[in-house]
């Protein structure tokens, strides 16, 4: 949501006041009007048949044009609810319905042929659209084709860039541009990207646009002071260069920041939400101000222009959910036209028009200007100088991390669904179906979600819209397991590991594990499950014994220690393995906690230790301080504790508060406490370090056989706020590195960053907050390195991090703040407990640390991440089975491919399309100069045709990266840039038993299919 100053929920920062308490507003919410009027007023619009830049208005060549642009931004859910906002059912908090808004603009459209307007977010559109009647859509589609309804964006929201992974970035624009194809066709294409409302803009974004086909994105939001330079230099308006991997102009994008954010010119919001003044044209009514509002106009236009370089420029005609009375806005704007326009006989030199974004993008296109080229990003934001928006990188960490579970979730959902076919979502468990938690994903990415800046009430609704999607998803797994095993079990999914809460493997005496991988490449996995206490027998899909312990588990909340059981599992690619768990007699499970520390210092360190990893505590503190690469050879004092800062409450240089969008500590980070109690645990399967530093603060140190980093699994809150001030926690790694002031960041999840402290690449910052100035998102992974050594912490859900001294990192992991930043939300960030009441949220989560070498990390880094991000889904079966059909011989192991996929390749999409056709994406995960000694960098090439196992491809089409239109069709606007001329390359043509990826590049496929079944084809 676009966050200015607000009064009861009613943006104020729409550059015109708004209805004030308990005022409601007057929209007129009117009927569409006959069929037969419609059609009528149809035949009137011109250039009915054109369709894309065709249908843009004419310009004046010698004047300059104003390119007014009719929209309405709809956040699909902030204040209210998606429901409520819908539907109008909330209006004592916002008076909006964005079906109401829909139905007025369409009448407002065909009343006059010159009408534009343009919509962006689908989840919206969509509801509205499958509410009307045929004729409704009939006139709605001519509107679309005439270039008079305009799809921007095209979503199924505007999602989030700080918070989002890649991944479900892809997924939801996936989502709603296949719904435009579908029922528009090309007609309905969004030719730009609109993220209007976005607190900062990450490069990775703007990669995915380029790759999916966008000619230009324009968004609202920049750092007050990069704004300010660029106005200076004219460059609001430039060619982002997206990708360090990327071969120009695959990743280039022309990106336009827009004058007022996305809001009209102050005095010119003609809004039932507004309170300016109506255009009045009779000169004979004491009201009369069209001179007025001409000479308004005329001076705005210039104003804008001097920051612009062409003869074009755009006012945003709209802002959060207006046009529930679009014909207050149109004959407004209609008189406006008429009026400044009429002033070219008196010498003006400028003209108004109705148009849309893509419109005022072809102008800038035919221009023919060389752009200046931007290579970083736009974070972090800052609105003025104490008010850093990096505070929303860790709001809601539960909300964050139920949102990136989620991902894993459905990706496993989807997958089995291609894999079994139509017998996924018909079979012995009734209807599955991977769609609802795919829309509610979608919804999760906008930018009021997963950034953790809706109301209370509305978080609650959107991890509501998680949970009633996993449904569906649970019985398509029941029904894929049952044909792809060849038994039919009694399946049961335990949603709460986290808190070690799992009936079926806690009461039952025998059970079956089923491990399904959702990589590429064979993964061995450590099962962990709550159980009774006593010892157990686990077998492998062979029948043979398998080690196991069954380890207590100190625990930091009410229900005190806990049993759980221990035990590897080995599992193929894009496959399962199944495991059988037999309860045995009882035995003393191996716990050693370590006595109290004596008052006398020890000297020897406590350490754990694998043949990859060492790690080393000191007995005085029990904190972490040193960590050791054995196989490298690399030792590096290393501490780490939790600190946390005093949320600002204002001071003599702001007023400023932290809230849930600003980040704005008191003063220095305060240790929790300098030392821990500790306890050891010790069994040839784990070994574990458990850290407590106070009542809400507790950390488990872990180290598994094998593994080749440390896991660090964290406990926090409820958060104690004392002396009415709220808290913000990190989590800081010390070390001696000398690292210049730089760390680095992904972006997205995808390609890295550099960062550093204090400093902005494209302008001189005048630094005013050097904490919160300092952090950035991290969506998987923060590191520091001098160059040799190499410390990386990746993340389990989206966190802000920084290095704010050399050798340091630090990410945040909880907040719990009693006042309200003033950025719309309206309410403090101080989630309760898990039943909405008690003193607080607590939290838990997990950072892997890694050692290496400089030039060897990132193939640890980035193969661990992707591990993190699509971790194995877990079922487990009670009882015996039966057969899934007569004959079948049952099976406990079960790979999908033919052969693994090389390490630098990663499966982004394999998912339904439809009743014969699978979505299938295949991407490089290294980046150019990510070698590691092992060419992982280097193109990779694969033979599609015998790759899978579950089914034949007997078609295949390469598409756009939103599979919306072929990629050899598909053509872009080409700019020219300041650093000289780019290459035009034509994509390859497709050869499925050579596709080639290089580096960072993403291959998108619709594939026909036909599913085997007991070794034989099933066409359907």
């Amino acid at each position: 949501m676009g966050k200015g100053a607000w009064a009861s929920g009613v943006r104020a920062g729409c550059s015109q006041a708004a209805a004030g308490p308990g005022t409601r507003s007057l929209a007129v919410k009117p009927p569409l009007p006959p069929r037969l009027f419609f059609l009528l007023l149809l035949l009137e619009a011109p250039g009915a048949r054109a369709s894309g830049y065709e249908t843009c208005p004419k310009a004046q060549p010698n004047m300059l044009n104003v390119h007014l642009v009719a929209h309405s931004h709809d956040d699909v859910g902030w204040l209210q609810t998606v429901d409520q906002y819908f539907y109008d059912t909330k209006n004592n908090i916002h008076y909006v319905g964005v079906q109401y808004i829909l139905d007025s603009v369409v009448s407002a459209l065909l009343a006059k042929p010159t009408r534009r307007f343009i919509y962006v977010e689908m989840a919206f559109f969509t509801r509205w659209w499958h509410q009307q009647t045929n004729a409704t859509k009939a006139i709605v589609q001519d509107l679309v084709r005439q270039g008079r309804l305009e799809f921007a964006n095209g979503g199924w929201v505007m999602n989030d860039e700080a918070t989002t992974h890649y991944g479900a970035i892809v997924d939801q624009m996936t989502l709603g541009l296949r719904f435009l194809e579908d029922t528009f066709g090309a007609d309905g294409r969004p030719r730009v990207a609109w993220h209007i409302d976005p607190f900062g803009h990450s490069r990775e974004q703007a990669s995915l646009f380029a790759q999916m086909g966008f000619d230009g994105l324009f968004f609202g939001r920049l750092d007050y002071q990069d704004k300010k330079v660029r106005e200076e230099m004219l460059e609001m308006e430039h060619v982002w260069r997206a990708s360090a991997s990327l071969r120009p102009p695959a990743a280039d994008l022309f990106t336009g920041v827009l004058p007022n954010r996305y809001d009209p010119p102050v005095d010119l919001c003609w809004d039932s939400l507004c309170g300016n003044k109506p255009v009045v044209d009779d000169a004979g009514s004491p009201e009369y101000n069209a001179d007025q509002v001409v000479g308004h106009v005329l001076y705005q236009a210039a104003v804008q222009s001097q920051h612009y370089r062409t003869n074009h420029v755009m006012m945003t005609m709209g802002s959060d959910f207006q046009y529930q009375n679009a014909n207050m806005w149109f004959k407004n704007l209609d008189k406006l036209i008429r009026l400044v326009n009429a002033q070219q006989a008196n010498g003006s030199g400028v003209h108004v028009l109705y148009s849309t974004p893509a419109c005022y993008l072809w102008q800038l296109h035919k221009a023919n200007l060389a752009w200046s080229v931007k290579k970083d990003d736009f974070f972090p934001y800052a609105d003025e100088a104490h008010a850093f928006w990096t505070g929303y990188f860790s709001s809601r960490p539960a909300l964050k991390r139920y949102e990136r579970r989620s991902y894993n979730f459905l990706q496993v959902c989807s997958q089995l669904e291609a894999l079994a076919g139509p017998a996924a979502n018909e079979g012995p468990y009734g209807s599955g179906d991977s769609a609802p938690l795919g829309e509610a994903m979608a919804v999760l990415q906008h930018h009021d979600a997963v950034s953790g800046t809706s109301k209370q009430h509305v978080a609650d609704d959107y991890a509501r819209q998680l949970a009633a999607g996993w449904g569906p998803c649970e019985v398509l797994l029941r029904n894929a397991l049952a044909k792809l095993s060849g038994s039919k079990r009694d399946f049961a999914f335990c949603g709460e590991l986290n808190v070690s809460v799992c009936p079926p493997s806690q009461m039952a005496k025998r059970f079956e594990v089923i491990i399904y991988n959702p990589l590429g490449r064979k993964i061995d996995w450590m099962v962990r499950l709550p159980v009774t206490k006593g010892a157990f027998l686990v077998k492998d899909p062979n029948g043979k014994s398998v080690p196991s312990e069954v380890v207590t588990v100190p625990s930091s909340d009410i229900q005190g220690p806990h049993p759980e059981l221990l035990f590897s599992a080995s599992v193929p690619a894009l496959g399962f393995s199944i495991y059988s768990v037999a309860r045995l007699p009882a035995r003393r499970p191996h716990f050693h906690p370590l006595p109290p520390t004596p008052l006398e210092p020890k000297t020897r360190l406590l350490t754990i230790k694998n043949k990859h990893i060492r790690a080393a505590f000191d007995p005085n503190t029990g904190l972490l301080v040193e960590l050791e690469n054995l196989d490298q050879k690399l030792v590096l004092p290393v501490e780490q504790a939790f600190y946390w800062y005093n949320a600002n409450i204002g001071d003599k240089l702001s007023s400023q508060v932290s809230g849930a969008y600003i980040f704005r500590p008191e003063q220095d980070a305060k240790p929790v406490r300098n030392s821990a109690a500790t306890r050891l645990v010790k069994t040839p399967l784990v070994q574990e370090v458990h850290q407590n530093f106070s009542a809400w603060c507790s950390q488990v140190v872990r180290l598994y056989p094998g593994q080749r980093h440390l896991e660090l699994e964290w406990t926090v809150g409820p958060i104690p706020v004392d002396e009415d001030r709220g808290k913000e926690i990190v989590s800081r790694f010390d070390t001696p590195l000398e690292t210049g002031g730089r760390f680095y960041t992904d972006s997205n999840g995808r390609e890295i960053l550099e960062r550093r402290r204090d400093y902005r690449p494209t302008w001189d910052l005048d630094q005013t907050e050097p904490v919160a100035g300092n952090y950035y998102p991290v969506n998987t992974r923060i590191y520091i390195t001098d160059g040799k050594v190499q410390l990386t912490v990746l993340t389990d859900r989206s966190q802000g991090g920084s290095s704010l001294r050399d050798g340091s990192l630090e990410l945040m992991v909880h907040r719990r703040l009693l006042r309200d930043d003033n950025r719309g939300m309206g309410e403090p960030l101080a989630e309760a407990g898990t039943d909405g009441q008690g003193p607080g949220l607590w939290v838990r989560g997990r950072h892997l640390v890694l050692l290496d070498k400089a030039e060897a990390a990132a193939a640890g880094h980035r193969l661990q991440a992707e591990r993190e991000v699509l971790a194995p889904q877990v079922v487990l079966a009670v009882g015996g089975g039966t057969p899934y059909r007569r004959g079948a011989a049952p099976r406990k192991q079960f790979s999908a491919l033919r052969r693994e996929l090389p390490p630098s390749v990663h499966l982004l999409t394999l998912a339904r399309w439809d009743s014969r056709t699978l979505l299938l994406r295949l991407e490089h995960q290294f980046a150019v100069g990510e070698d590691s000694g092992r060419n992982l960098s280097s193109p990779v090439t694969l033979d599609l045709r015998y790759l899978f196992s579950a089914f034949t491809i007997t078609h295949l089409r390469e598409t756009t990266l939103a599979a919306n239109q072929p990629r050899r069709a598909a053509s872009r606007l080409q700019w020219n840039t300041n650093t000289g001329p780019v290459p035009q390359t034509a994509p390859p043509a497709l050869d499925p038993i050579a596709v080639t990826l290089r580096p960072m590049e993403i291959r998108t496929f619709l594939a026909s299919v036909q599913w085997k079944e007991n070794g034989r084809t099933n066409p359907s």
